[in-house]
């Protein structure tokens, strides 16, 4: 199964975590796409002289991303943080309107409000929500099966 793994790449804790818990769904034959690996950093584009260039750099990066979710039959989302990604809900967004399910996991007790831990337009994106990494490999594994 092709799955594009949606999550916030931005700490060496975030990337470490990304890395594991793709590793272990490559472990069970999926192919993932996951940007910070398949993708492209701004860092390694940008020229910092040429302030002109972000724009198209930007630009790339949502193409590749954007390709990569058309192309994937299962997005996994991590939601962990108080707020979520902005990145991951784009992603999320995408992923809905072109009817690829969703498997978002979170992790992390810190939540927007006691009485919404995930934001209803995330929430209503998602097809199945698990609240742990084993529960995530289980979901795509139950995805796949069919």
């Amino acid at each position: 199964m092709q799955l594009y793994f949606a999550a916030p790449l931005f700490s060496q804790a975030e990337l470490s975590f990304n890395k594991r818990l793709t590793d272990r769904l490559e472990e069970q034959g999926h192919d993932v796409f996951l940007p910070q690996r398949d993708g492209i950093e701004i860092d390694e584009l940008y020229d910092r002289s040429a302030v002109d260039d972000i724009y198209d750099v930007m630009n790339e990066i949502f193409e590749i991303d954007r390709d990569a979710i058309h192309d994937a039959d299962l997005l996994t989302a991590v939601l962990d943080g108080q707020v979520p990604d902005e990145g991951v809900a784009l992603e999320m967004g995408i992923a809905h309107e072109i009817g690829i399910p969703i498997v978002a996991v979170k992790t992390d007790r810190r939540c927007f409000s006691p009485d919404e831990p995930v934001n209803a337009m995330l929430w209503g994106a998602v097809d199945e929500y698990v609240e742990s990494t084993d529960a995530l490999v289980a979901a795509v594994e139950d995805h796949a099966d069919g």
